[in-house]
């Protein structure tokens, strides 16, 4: 990456913050997460994700501090996962873009 585009990147706070929530199954998946906590199956079945793609999903979004995991070991195991704080304040966001789309997109 040049010098130019790190500053142009760097200078757009919307840029920076949709290179980490802006593909369409880290969006499903935060938007889905935002009635509460949910099992790993729940979130595949809810966002129609194959198991692979939610896997990597969820570990990115865990890695960057918006979902968090909890794993109950007692027979059946279980993994939860959850919005962290960060992960919840996107929460006004979805509710003005839903706001952004009933107005504007046709269709919905």
């Amino acid at each position: 990456m040049s010098n130019v585009e790190q500053q142009v990147e760097s200078a757009c706070p919307v840029v920076e913050s949709m290179e980490q929530i802006g593909s369409k199954w880290r969006l499903l998946v935060l938007h889905d997460l935002q009635e509460g906590e949910k099992r790993f199956n729940e979130l595949k079945r809810s966002t129609n994700a194959n198991s692979r793609t939610l896997s990597r999903v969820l570990d990115d979004l865990q890695s960057s501090g918006f979902v968090d995991r909890r794993l109950e070991e007692d027979a059946p195991v279980a993994t939860y996962y959850s919005l962290t704080e960060k992960g919840e304040s996107l929460c006004p966001v979805f509710d003005e873009i839903e706001s952004w789309a009933d107005e504007w997109i046709d269709g919905l």
